[in-house]
């Protein structure tokens, strides 16, 4: 019988912006330049974090761009950000970057199409 409440082990959906799927092409082909195995290595590392995210979205800490909101939060993994939204039953990525550019202003909430 269930309750009706969500297993909290259960991991959340995972959903992809463009954005996000750009992003994490991009780093790994820049990395892939020098080295395809550490590319691949680092890649999955990133979604790694994607998917442990997705079982504690709420560990992420909050983005400082968006702290009036609450929902949009990242992970850091060395110098770069996995920006996600908590919505409901699942997890938006927004974007991936490298920590030392400016926040891309197009990457808020509504990047996230909920297709991917």
């Amino acid at each position: 019988m269930t309750s009706g409440k969500r297993d909290r082990s259960a991991p959340r959906e995972i959903r992809w912006s463009d954005r996000a799927k750009n992003g994490l092409a991009s780093i790994g082909d820049f990395i892939a330049d020098d080295s395809p195995a550490a590319a691949a290595r680092w890649v999955g590392q990133l979604i790694g974090d994607v998917e442990r995210a997705a079982v504690m979205p709420l560990a992420g800490r909050i983005v400082a761009e968006y702290a009036d909101r609450g929902d949009i939060r990242e992970v850091l993994r060395r110098r770069y950000r996995i920006v996600y939204r908590v919505r409901g039953e699942a997890i938006e990525v927004l974007t991936i970057f490298e920590s030392h550019r400016l926040f891309p202003r197009t990457a808020g909430p509504s990047d996230c199409n909920g297709d991917g």
